[in-house]
């Protein structure tokens, strides 16, 4: 092993287990029944974007003829990229496991889900009218010849492989679509107290000889397969078109991308697979993937609830903030003190009627907000467009690169743009991660600030299943330096100073390296010295090697990461002082949370950046630290909960085994705990 595999954990196979945390949620008998289906979805769309993005740059260097070692944690990428399929593979096999067993206790539960060769009689006439009505007239069937290229797949899509046989010996091939347009399952009438779905690809199957009556045949069979293409963006350097323009290209462009994943269904024969590779140009250097029946399981997110609420997690009620009432004005509370949001424990409303009071005031001159991925139907879009139709002067910071989401951004920039708000579509060579707003209000002769500072996107639909502090603030202080990052999109050649937010990508691993070494001092001085972080992942192994240093000088570090981990605790002389875990549980954990001791007098930030180097050396991020004693605590108390989980917790250990933390202690599963800590605030 070398001295690198020794240090760091490989980002992509770090990765790796974490989806395999997420597979752990389906397989958990604990976890309501549908909700474990929908686990499997979020573990296969995880799995699509992990091949669309790490895979596909894996393999950008292995074809570049690079060792690159030093990036990849020790391993050298075509050694790497075996490593990867191998692991899916399993990963793949397990899952499969894992929905043969939900399909037998749904089974147990009166739900059934039929193929092609379970139809009941009844369900008969109801398939075949739902085909014609609902499904044959938009099918998308391409036949397929030798002497022809094949047409370029969709990245992503799923497709029946049809192979019609005859006697002479000459076989005809097809694919059918599976349309993402379509429901994937459809709800069959129910008998007595059971229920019946079929998915759309049985169907298919069944309904073959309608599809294909025009070719004679003796026999016809269907199989599924699906490619996955390189999905980074490649913009060209025409200085003609616009920026939206350029991506907009670019993500049409990412359809046609180089294939990086074939997954099919194993039972298919060799013929049809040798056919289907050569036609296609797969070749040992892409992931080649046996797998079920079915893929694009990522469509189990959507899996039909059927009425059954006892298979379901139950739903939270959004709670009110104390002190923060949706029926007074937001900027007269805040201008008194500053006021701590946790979604989804709280509701998502007091944003949007933050925007809206700030569109409707006549005394507010301005708004600026950054934004980074918006709903598909965007109550923060429709207040900011509003403002700018009662003549306030609205600045957006749109990121048009925000992975996957180019295309609704994309269609909301051209709509504000259209109603005058004033476009800024990021910094040359940076994305735009930060999440902030700051408006300006006319209050007698001097204009007041208010804002709000987040650690996670303003998206109403996230905002259900995403756990993300917003700190609401008429901090002058705070807003100033928030501003001074507005005036850096408009003018950023010029580096700006802020004395109280830490920005990416100028001070960043400055401000927080030296936060550590005021740790690292404490700690040589006798004095207490810790640090408690929260974040989605940590990669950059200059941040890494800061925290080993703290670790050899005795400072206790306790970690809660949910994604990647390059970071190896636990480990004599190295990182013995630094403990790791991570939640996986009913929702996202997004918050990033840092608190450093400072000889008790703890020093707290919320940001929007993890520790990975993009992070801090090519993103504009910002972190926000926490001034009000009152969410000092409440963010100290709520870092507690999630610290003391040993439900949902996961070690993170040398061992990379996964294993679920258990101990004697009271049972504390951190998000229904943090739903009662507020509960119990209210209360008081």
């Amino acid at each position: 092993m070398t001295k690198d595999k020794n240090v760091y954990v490989n980002r992509e196979l770090s990765w790796l287990q974490f989806n395999a945390r997420v597979l752990q949620e389906a397989a958990d008998i604990n976890v309501p029944l549908i909700e474990r289906l929908r686990f499997l979805g979020i573990f296969s769309n995880n799995l699509d974007e992990f091949f669309k993005v790490r895979y596909a740059t894996v393999k950008r260097i292995y074809e570049a003829g690079k060792g690159a070692k030093s990036e990849l944690g020790g391993i050298k990428a075509g050694d790497l990229l075996k490593e990867i399929t191998q692991i899916v593979i399993n990963q793949q096999t397990e899952s499969l496991e894992i929905l043969d067993a939900i399909h037998t206790e749904l089974k147990e539960e009166k739900i059934f889900v039929v193929n092609e060769t379970k139809i009941e009689a009844e369900h008969h006439d109801f398939i075949k009218t739902y085909f014609y009505q609902e499904i044959s007239q938009a099918l998308v069937v391409i036949v397929l010849n030798e002497d022809v290229a094949i047409p370029e797949l969709k990245d992503s899509a799923a497709y029946l492989t049809v192979k019609m046989s005859n006697h002479t010996g000459k076989d005809r091939f097809a694919l059918i679509e599976i349309s993402k347009a379509m429901d994937r399952f459809i709800v069959l009438p129910s008998r007595g107290d059971s229920d019946y779905i079929i998915m759309l690809d049985d169907l298919l199957r069944y309904c073959l000889d309608d599809i294909f009556n025009i070719f004679q045949y003796n026999s016809i069979t269907a199989h599924m397969i699906k490619i996955t293409r390189d999905g980074e963006l490649d913009f060209d350097s025409d200085l003609s078109k616009s920026f939206i323009s350029k991506i907009s290209e670019s993500v049409k462009d990412r359809q046609s991308g180089e294939p990086v994943r074939f997954v099919y269904d194993k039972s298919i024969d060799d013929d049809t697979l040798d056919f289907l590779l050569n036609l296609m140009g797969i070749d040992s250097k892409d992931s080649i993937i046996p797998g079920g029946r079915y893929h694009n399981r990522r469509d189990y997110m959507g899996f039909p609830s059927l009425g059954r609420t006892d298979l379901l997690y139950e739903k939270i009620i959004p709670l009110p903030v104390e002190g923060l009432s949706l029926e007074e004005s937001i900027f007269k509370t805040i201008a008194k003190k500053d006021y701590l949001i946790y979604k989804p424990y709280h509701t998502f409303s007091y944003i949007v009627k933050f925007l809206r009071e700030a569109a409707l005031d006549p005394k507010v001159k301005t708004i600026k907000i950054t934004i980074y991925r918006l709903a598909q139907i965007s109550h923060v879009a429709s207040s900011l467009i509003n403002a700018a139709k009662n003549g306030k002067k609205v600045t957006v910071s749109i990121e048009l690169r925000a992975r996957f989401d180019e295309e609704a951004n994309i269609n909301y920039a051209e709509q504000m743009q259209d109603e005058g708000v004033n476009m800024l579509f990021g910094v040359t060579g940076l994305k735009v991660h930060c999440k902030m707003c700051v408006i300006e209000r006319e209050e007698g002769d001097r204009l007041q600030r208010y804002g709000f500072v987040s650690t996670g996107n303003f998206n109403e639909s996230t905002a259900k299943i995403y756990t993300d502090f917003t700190l609401l603030t008429s901090d002058s202080k705070l807003l100033k330096d928030v501003n001074k990052v507005f005036n850096f999109f408009e003018v950023n050649y010029k580096i700006y100073r802020y004395k109280h937010i830490i920005t990416s990508p100028h001070y960043t691993k400055s401000r927080l390296f030296g936060l550590i070494d005021q740790e690292i001092e404490n700690a040589k001085h006798g004095k207490k010295a810790y640090i408690k972080l929260k974040m989605n992942s940590i990669s950059s192994y200059k941040m890494i090697d800061k925290l080993y240093e703290a670790s050899r000088a005795g400072v206790k570090i306790q970690m809660i990461v949910r994604g990647l981990c390059c970071l190896v605790p636990g480990v004599k002389g190295m990182s013995e002082n630094i403990e790791v875990i991570s939640i996986i549980d009913k929702f996202l954990e997004h918050t990033r949370l840092y608190i450093f001791s400072n000889n008790e007098n703890p020093k707290i930030y919320i940001s929007s950046a993890d520790w990975m180097t993009r992070n801090i050396d090519t993103r504009v991020e910002v972190s926000c630290p926490i001034y009000d004693e009152d969410i000092k605590k409440e963010l100290q108390d709520l870092y507690e909960i999630s610290w003391k989980d040993n439900v949902k917790a996961r070690v993170i250990n040398e061992a990379q085994d996964n294993n679920y933390r258990t101990n004697n202690k009271e049972k504390v599963r951190a998000q229904f705990a943090t739903y009662d800590y507020y509960l119990k605030k209210l209360e008081k």
